[in-house]
C-alpha cells in the first residue's frame, strides 16, 4: 500500500448541520423553524450544484438570505453556515504516523464555504497531506469515477496500492470497482486494526519520538 485516501466529513472531522442551523438563526429577522432550516441546508439539488461549483457562495448566501430572512455581512453569514466541524481525534491522531511514510490524500465532497473554514480549522492535520482533492475545486463529486482517477493520478500509484476510507457505502463501492482497497468507516471501526489488515505500518520510525 502506497497511498491512503481519507474522506473528510464524519471521518477526519465530524459535522453537525444543527449547529449551522443554530448559527444562522442568530441572523434571522424572524423565528426560524429548525427542521425547515435543516431541510434547506441539506437540499439535494443545491448541495450537488454547490459542491460542484455550479452554484457560487454568493448564490448560496443570497438563497439563504431570501429563504431564512437573514441579515448580516457576507463574511459573518459564511462563517455561521460553515462553522459545524469538530475533529475526530481517533482518526486525526493517526495521521502523523502515516505522514512521510505513505502518500496522504483527502477526497471530499464539499463546497467553498465549508472547505475554506475547515481547511483553516484542521490545518494541524491537513497540512500533512500530499494532495487535497475537494469536489468544488474540480467540478466532480464522489461516487463519479472521474474524481477517483484524479486522486490516483496525483498519487502516481496503481489502483491496488490505494486504500480509501469513507463513511458512505456508495463511495466505497465506487472505489472498489476501480480496484482500490477500502475501509467503510464509522466510529465503531478500529482503524489501527483495519490498517494492520492492509499492511499499513503505524509503528514509530527509528529516531522518531
Amino acid at each position: 500500500m502506497k497511498t491512503v485516501v481519507f474522506d473528510f466529513g464524519n471521518v477526519v472531522g465530524f459535522f453537525d448541520r444543527a449547529r449551522a442551523a443554530s448559527n444562522l438563526a442568530a441572523f434571522s429577522q424572524r423565528e426560524l423553524d429548525t427542521a425547515r432550516t435543516l431541510q434547506l441546508l441539506r437540499h439535494p439539488e443545491y448541495e450537488i450544484l454547490y459542491e460542484t461549483a455550479q452554484m457560487s457562495s454568493t448564490d448560496i448566501l443570497a438563497l439563504l438570505r431570501q429563504e431564512l430572512a437573514l441579515a448580516g455581512e457576507d463574511d459573518a453569514l459564511a462563517h455561521a453556515f460553515a462553522d459545524m466541524f469538530t475533529p475526530n481525534d481517533a482518526v486525526c491522531s493517526l495521521i502523523p504516523h502515516l505522514a512521510g511514510r505513505y502518500h496522504l490524500a483527502l477526497l471530499s465532497n464539499t463546497n467553498e464555504m465549508h472547505y475554506r473554514l475547515f481547511r483553516q480549522q484542521f490545518a494541524f492535520v491537513l497540512d500533512r497531506f500530499d494532495h487535497l482533492v475537494a469536489s468544488h475545486l474540480v467540478g466532480l463529486r464522489k461516487p463519479d469515477p472521474a474524481i477517483y482517477h484524479l486522486v490516483r493520478e496525483a498519487a502516481g500509484c496503481a489502483p491496488q496500492e490505494m486504500l480509501f476510507i469513507d463513511d458512505l457505502p456508495a463511495n466505497i463501492e465506487a472505489a472498489r470497482a476501480l480496484g482500490w482497497q477500502t475501509i467503510l468507516y464509522d466510529t465503531s471501526v478500529d482503524l489501527t486494526e483495519r490498517f494492520a489488515e492492509h499492511g499499513i505500518n503505524l509503528s514509530p520510525r527509528i529516531g522518531q519520538c
